[in-house]
């Protein structure tokens, strides 16, 4: 508690500095041109397009920041593909449609009310409410006649009780039950503590009525629920065996047939199977997995196997690309994959060994803080596809192609964004010694000059199995209104450059990332771009435990700024909500077998080299990478007499969106209050 309260003081004292100039600019009259935190509260962000099975209609999620409450409305709005027309829906989340395309399935929620399965009958203004449940469904999908809608959702149990707890009398007020658990996950981040009980699949009629329940059981029946064109099975994915709480990879495709609840694996490998999309004429189902061969990072593969689970048979084999999504329609098998810094979506062909034809659209994901590569799509009977797209100047919007030529049917934020400076993002070329090419991005201050060296910070992406791409970010431009570059890289391990690329850091994660950072850092100062005597670096996740890594490296950098890191391996390996998954995959082994290997690749392990100035920043229900990781390197920073300060944000967990808005703004505040005091001005 003493650290939220500092926390709370700190950003309060460091996000000052960017509401000053907005009341400024009330006060003359002159609209600010520069992108500050406060326009978070304006952007709009396009999510989840949804199209009708014709092809006519589009339903999506417009995001937006709330002012008021200081968090985010989602509402659903639906767009005429013919007219462009846009109307708004309700309020709520995960738009599905009806076969017919007559009615959207969608989940409401009323403030802090419990969530609602609705059903919408478009054209009529009216929807009913099918059932209310304590958390919302994790997956849904229609039946392939409109009658029933499938989902999943959490099911509380009894858990593990030690002891009789005394009795209250009536009218006490005691504290809070002691939680007990006996379970490997017992948190998870952005849930907190888990909730007794599993995740189970239901059935229910769309016309209302008490809904079906069709698993049982102490095990998790979820994943992504597909129909069989015949509506008599259900396909999920999930781990049925007895030690799936120590075997997090492992999951199989089950067949759930609905009229005796009969469930039937159709997988049978050691590694995840899911995804699964049934061919138009039942006969085929496509999925998505690998074989589980304990290391850190494997490629998803595309199969297929015929509907009673014979047949398996791998294709694309000889196509280096990790497959991540799945949609089988009348038009064809469509799949999406990182590739090259961005998003794609193609065609697949099943014949023989399998073919790939690639769409010309680029997708763009809806993380806006930080540019990651990523998208969403979905595709109508006759090929169509709805998907979210951008710019490095804008955050996402919702486009179609229509097998010709690609139309962006949204605008949210070109009005607003259109009166702002924003920086410009060009790409680096970046190779090192060996000829392997590191991609490498700089987003420069608004009205940079030619020739000019500027301020520059270095930001890497978490992961580390992930990838930017050059789109926009709020935070790079909230550091191009301060006038610092940033340059962003994929280095080793990053994702849709191919197998042997992220196999780079495999066994030695961060240690060889520090030299392939630096040379993109180098060549941006080789290209004229930034001062070198003026360098600084952040990250988070990944890129936070690298940040730390590097400053026990090199005193290059003014100052640094740790987000969310790992510090020590051995404790993260102990008290992440992965605690089955990283010495296994990560490590070769856990802390007690492989000490030195744990030891040698934490950054706290540099320590006694570290002299750079540097913030750590940590959210308190962050259980991916624990808060102790960041007060573990703050009190080492202390205890060696280098200046830090330690930003601990209250409410949020691992990922930047569960921040509020302000948060988010504070976040971003902090550290360009913390470079400034370091910046070397002439």
């Amino acid at each position: 508690m003493h650290f939220t309260r500092l926390s709370l003081t700190l950003a309060a004292a460091l996000l000052a500095v960017q509401p000053v100039a907005a009341q400024d600019s009330a006060s003359t009259g002159i609209p600010d041109t520069r992108f500050t935190g406060a326009d978070l509260f304006n952007l709009t962000i396009g999510s989840d397009p949804q199209i009708s099975a014709d092809g006519r209609r589009i339903a999506y999620v417009r995001r937006g920041n709330d002012i008021m409450t200081d968090g985010v409305n989602s509402r659903i709005w639906i767009i005429d593909v013919a007219s462009g027309r846009e109307v708004a829906l309700a309020s709520g989340s995960s738009p599905r449609w009806s076969p017919d395309g007559e009615r959207i399935a969608y989940v409401a929620r009323d403030g802090d009310g419990p969530p609602t399965l609705m059903v919408h009958w478009i054209g009529t203004g009216l929807s009913s409410a099918l059932t209310t449940m304590a958390e919302p469904p994790q997956s849904m999908a229609w039946s392939p006649d409109g009658r029933r809608l499938a989902y999943s959702a959490h099911v509380p149990g009894d858990g593990v009780k030690l002891g009789k707890p005394l009795t209250p009398p009536e009218g006490a007020d005691w504290a809070a039950p002691a939680r007990i658990t006996d379970k490997v996950r017992y948190r998870y981040d952005g849930a907190g503590y888990l909730k007794t009980g599993y995740t189970q699949l239901f059935v229910i009629d769309a016309d209302g009525g008490a809904p079906r329940r069709l698993t049982h059981g102490d095990r998790h029946h979820g994943g992504s629920i597909e129909w069989t064109p015949d509506g008599r099975t259900l396909l999920i994915s999930g781990n049925r065996e007895d030690d799936w709480e120590l075997d997090p990879r492992d999951s199989e495709i089950y067949a759930v047939d609905i009229a005796s609840g009969d469930i039937r694996a159709l997988t049978d490998r050691h590694g995840p199977d899911g995804n699964a999309q049934v061919s138009p004429d039942g006969r085929q189902v496509a999925y998505l997995g690998f074989d589980d061969n304990a290391l850190a990072y494997n490629p998803n593969a595309l199969y297929l196997m015929n509907a009673d689970g014979s047949g398996k048979r791998r294709i694309l084999a000889d196509v280096d690309l990790s497959f991540d999504s799945l949609e089988w329609t009348d038009a064809g098998l469509f799949a999406g994959y990182e590739e090259d810094g961005g998003y794609r979506v193609a065609e697949v062909s099943t014949r023989g060994e399998g073919s790939l034809s690639a769409l010309p659209i680029d997708l763009v994901d809806t993380y806006y803080s930080r540019p990651y590569g990523g998208g969403q799509w979905s595709v109508a009977e006759d090929g169509r596809i709805a998907f979210t797209t951008g710019s490095a100047t804008r955050p996402t919007d919702i486009a179609l192609y229509d097998g010709r030529r690609m139309q962006r049917l949204t605008a949210l934020n070109d009005i607003f964004l259109s009166g702002k400076a924003l920086g410009e993002t060009r790409a680096i070329d970046v190779r090192l010694a060996d000829g392997t090419v590191i991609p490498t991005w700089i987003v420069l201050p608004p009205g940079y000059r030619e020739g000019t060296r500027v301020p520059t910070i270095l930001e890497i992406h978490g992961g580390p199995y992930a990838a930017y791409a050059p789109y926009f970010s709020s935070d790079y431009q909230q550091y191009a209104s301060a006038g610092y570059a940033t340059v962003f890289a994929n280095p080793g391990g990053s994702t849709g450059y191919g197998n042997e690329f992220a196999q780079r850091i495999e066994a030695n994660y961060p240690i060889s990332n520090h030299d392939e950072l630096m040379a993109s850092v180098d060549a941006a100062i080789a290209a004229g771009y930034s001062d070198p005597d003026n360098l600084f670096v952040t990250g988070g996740s990944g890129g936070g435990i690298l940040t730390a890594w590097i400053v026990g490296k090199t005193d290059r950098f003014k100052a640094a700024a740790s987000y969310k890191p790992v510090i020590n391996w051995t404790s993260m390996a102990l008290m992440s909500d992965g605690v089955g998954f990283f010495g296994r995959y990560w490590m070769a082994g856990e802390p007690w077998e492989r000490p030195m290997d744990y030891w040698n690749r934490s950054p706290l392990a540099n320590m006694e080299s570290v002299n750079t100035p540097t913030l750590m920043i940590v959210s308190d229900e962050d259980y991916r990478t624990p808060r102790s990781e960041a007060e573990q390197f703050y009190g080492a920073l202390k205890l060696r007499g280098v200046d830090t300060a330690l930003m601990v944000t209250p409410g949020a967990s691992h990922s930047d969106l569960t921040m509020s808005p302000s948060q988010q703004a504070a976040k971003t505040a902090a550290v360009i209050a913390w470079f400034d005091k370091y910046r070397h001005r002439d």
